[in-house]
């Protein structure tokens, strides 16, 4: 349903992008869909819809400016920015402001640093350069936690992004010791477990788990 929801969000934009005028009814194709979806949710995207309606005229044309470049992209390319933005959305509010200042800190750099470090970050193997996208502390641990985030079912992604999030590093190295040394085929149920676990018991759950 959440993607559904984030489908008929974007279609409202995009419709209100491109025509570039009054959404006083939305397009028969939303609007059909619409009556499937809970009132509050109705609600929602008819208020979106208004907001889109009262823009400004440059407003609006710079939403459509941005709708044709984003659609002038090759499909891989928008693959790559949403998948970047998703994980951005996934990251806790203090991660993100470690992200920010490190931002500001690299852009402070000489350029020839800047250009070294990149060229150090484009040199890591591809699935490592993908972990950074969880954060600058999952990402520091994501060689030892990569076999628990491995084939892990979309619906559960996210609950166990969040307890990762959460966890202090001493328990994330704990977790990643654990990970390496779990089968394949017994992965899936020390996930649940670990989202299942109280953050107050955890230190106790790993504990036990790697005297096992």
């Amino acid at each position: 349903m959440r993607v559904e929801l984030r489908t008929l969000a974007g279609c409202v934009l995009l419709a209100a992008v491109v025509a570039g005028t009054a959404i006083a009814v939305l397009p028969p194709a939303i609007e059909s869909r619409m009556a499937a979806l809970p009132p509050a949710t109705q609600s929602l995207l008819a208020a979106r819809a208004q907001w889109l309606h009262a823009l400004p005229a440059g407003r609006r044309e710079a939403l459509r400016t941005r709708a044709a470049a984003w659609d002038a992209l090759p499909a891989a390319e928008r693959a790559r920015l949403r998948e970047h933005w998703q994980a951005w959305q996934t990251l806790p509010v203090d991660r993100q402001a470690l992200v920010r200042a490190a931002a500001r800190r690299f852009a402070e750099l000489p350029s020839d640093e800047r250009r070294a470090l990149r060229a150090e970050f484009d040199a890591l193997p591809p699935d490592q350069r993908r972990g950074w996208l969880l954060g600058p502390v999952l990402g520091a641990e994501w060689p030892g936690l990569e076999p628990l985030l491995m084939q892990v079912p979309q619906q559960e992604r996210r609950p166990l992004l969040d307890v990762l999030q959460s966890m202090p590093r001493a328990q994330l190295q704990q977790l990643a010791t654990l990970a390496q040394r779990t089968p394949p085929q017994e992965r899936a149920a020390l996930r649940a477990e670990l989202v299942a676990t109280p953050a107050a018991g955890r230190a106790e759950w790993l504990r036990k788990r790697r005297r096992l």
